[in-house]
């Protein structure tokens, strides 16, 4: 797979500096049921990359340490990692709130059945990836059979309160090299089309720009594409926008235990400015607040449009 990362290190986008750390970002592998063509971390049933125990322990001292009140769960499917419940269990005695972001069909694997249920007990926000309404689209982006199971495991969540007293949220990337439409417009077509189809509620859409690494950047190249998506994102871009990104209160860790200013500085393995605060064992003792924050021309992607961050559009 072809590196995006010489032609984004150049870069003129503007500087910015993290404010007080309020969400702890753990990819924890990339080992996925799935082998989606979007995907920015390219996880597949086949990579073996996983986090140790010994980090997984590590992460419930940090969340108390720097007062975090968000763990965001990735992948992968962080579902696949062997102590994905005991982190959840373990953080959410703490007070905290954990986000597992959810490729929908994980629920419906064998060996999962009861994932959907203990998600519900913990009262776990899920976000979840649906790229489109529609089979076409759906099983284009992440392979035959995706959309049917993505359908399954919604209606398994709603029938355990999600979309209703449990918050559910829902995840659209673009098919190809565009940015995506207006969130809000296309959050009531997605409710409209999921209810009237399949019964199914949710409580959010978040509309994400699809990031120029990893496996979509690799197709970007491959297509002669990359250049003008890259002029797409800077002609869009939206200086409000950088007030909002991710990176100024999230820090992103890998299965390493690394840490990086966001999930696809992670991928392009651009560490953290701050050569004092590269691991999570870190944290348990240095406040990461006011650092500056590594940028490369991808960050385009957060501020083009409507801005583009894990809770969705900015504007």
């Amino acid at each position: 797979m072809k590196s995006t990362i010489e032609l984004l290190e150049h870069t003129d986008f503007p500087t910015i500096k993290r404010r007080q750390l309020t969400t702890l970002q753990v990819n924890m592998g990339y080992l996925c049921n799935m082998s989606c063509v979007h995907c920015h971390v390219a996880a597949s049933p086949y990579r073996t990359e996983m986090m140790s125990r010994e980090l997984v322990e590590l992460i419930p001292q940090v969340l108390q340490a720097q007062n975090i009140d968000t763990l965001d769960l990735t992948g992968g499917a962080p579902e696949m990692h062997d102590d994905f419940k005991y982190l959840i269990n373990a953080a959410r005695a703490l007070g905290v709130k954990v986000i597992d972001r959810c490729n929908l069909t994980i629920l419906m694997e064998e060996g999962y059945e009861d994932m959907a249920q203990f998600l519900a007990d913990n009262d776990v926000e899920v976000v979840a990836s649906l790229p489109c309404y529609s089979l076409e689209n759906v099983d284009k982006q992440r392979g035959k059979g995706a959309f049917d199971n993505s359908i399954l495991g919604l209606q398994k969540l709603n029938s355990l309160g999600y979309g209703k007293d449990l918050i559910l949220n829902l995840v659209y990337n673009p098919q190809g090299a565009s940015l995506p439409p207006n969130q809000q417009k296309l959050e009531a077509d997605y409710k409209r089309e999921l209810k009237q189809h399949f019964d199914i509620e949710f409580n959010q859409l978040f509309a994400l720009t699809n990031m120029p690494i990893k496996r979509f950047g690799a197709v970007l190249l491959a297509k002669n594409e990359f250049h003008s998506y890259m002029d797409l994102l800077k002609k869009n871009h939206v200086a409000a926008n950088i007030a909002d990104v991710m990176c100024r209160s999230t820090i992103s860790v890998n299965w390493l235990g690394e840490l990086f200013d966001c999930d696809f500085n992670q991928q392009l393995e651009i560490p953290v400015p701050n050569k004092s605060r590269r691991q999570l064992s870190d944290l348990l003792t240095q406040n990461p607040a006011d650092d500056d924050i590594a940028i490369a021309d991808h960050c385009y992607g957060c501020t083009a449009g409507q801005g583009s961050s894990c809770g969705g559009a900015l504007e």
